[in-house]
């Protein structure tokens, strides 16, 4: 389990400020990967991003990709992305609403059998 700080011990006001903090973006991610097999939540310029999309194009796996912004811009969305998740780079891979981890972990994620 991961060590993270417990919410009883967060003040109210910061709390606030916590779920305040881009919520639309976190909607939208969420919708998404609820929606979809594959997520993956992305950034323009990012090579590891770029290698996970054309791991699952050939491969013929279809997938729904999310972008925000670049190395210039956006930081603050993907801020709140990472806030959600606890995971701290992009790509973001999400696989039957669960997240798989980055392009590492996909490469080495066995999909559970249904």
């Amino acid at each position: 389990m991961r060590n993270i700080i417990n919410e009883n011990q967060i003040e109210i006001n910061a709390m606030r400020s916590i779920e305040n903090f881009h919520p639309n973006i976190v909607v939208e991610v969420n919708k998404a990967i609820s929606e979809h097999e594959w997520v993956i939540v992305g950034m323009r310029q990012n090579p590891v991003v770029k290698n996970a999309r054309k791991y699952f194009s050939d491969k013929g796996i279809p997938f729904h990709y999310i972008e925000y912004g670049s190395y210039f811009s956006q930081w603050k969305p993907r801020l709140a992305i990472k806030l959600w998740s606890g995971w701290p780079t992009f790509p973001q891979i999400f696989h039957k609403a669960k997240l798989v981890g980055g392009y590492a972990e996909l490469k080495n994620y066995n999909p559970p059998s249904n």
